[in-house]
């Protein structure tokens, strides 16, 4: 009998201490929450404004992203036109994962008239084709797809460099690899 009021006194107290332990963190929320609204002091909003301008002096330029988006599609190329699908898929995957970061660097840019060129709305169009028929012939590991697919999407690079008015970095299919460590050969599936 004592056993069986010892669950119910244990529950009681459990409810007890969880009941207790929300109320004691929601008034540690409030109180942080009423410390965050108060106005900011001049010292902290030049300290706020002093660690912006150091973060924009260390942050990475787009051109910086844009070289490893060239290494990453150059070698991409060697990956593919060595049927290595995995290296392939790795080179790819890379290259659409630094135009992203790309674009978020820099989403709108103005070309030589003073227009705006909305890149955000670009990578989006391609990522809808030219870059997604590229994986898709990595994926169904078809080498002629894949040579084609390429060729279109640096095409479409080009197009955008145009669109930017940086038609002076013109593309053209990789005579070597920028990675001479990469050994671009598929593995033996035997093995």
């Amino acid at each position: 009998m004592s056993g069986q009021r010892w669950v119910p006194a244990t529950a009681v107290l459990l409810i007890g201490f969880t009941a207790g332990a929300i109320a004691i963190r929601g008034v540690g929320n409030a109180a942080h929450a009423a410390e965050t609204l108060r106005p900011a002091s001049p010292d902290d909003v030049s300290a706020l404004k002093a660690e912006v301008a150091r973060l924009k002096e260390t942050a990475t330029d787009q051109s910086h992203v844009m070289s490893d988006v060239g290494y990453h599609y150059s070698n991409l190329w060697f990956a593919g036109q060595n049927a290595n699908w995995p290296l392939a898929q790795f080179y790819f995957d890379e290259t659409h994962s630094h135009l992203r970061w790309a674009v978020r660097v820099i989403p709108v840019r103005k070309d030589n008239a003073g227009r705006e060129v909305d890149l955000r709305a670009i990578l989006q169009a391609l990522e809808q084709t030219s870059l997604k028929d590229v994986d898709d012939a990595i994926k169904s590991k078809d080498k002629t797809k894949f040579t084609q697919t390429y060729k279109v999407q640096l095409e479409n690079c080009m197009a955008c460099h145009r669109a930017a008015s940086k038609e002076y970095i013109r593309l053209h299919v990789p005579e070597r690899p920028d990675a001479n460590i990469i050994d671009f050969a598929a593995q033996d599936a035997a093995k």
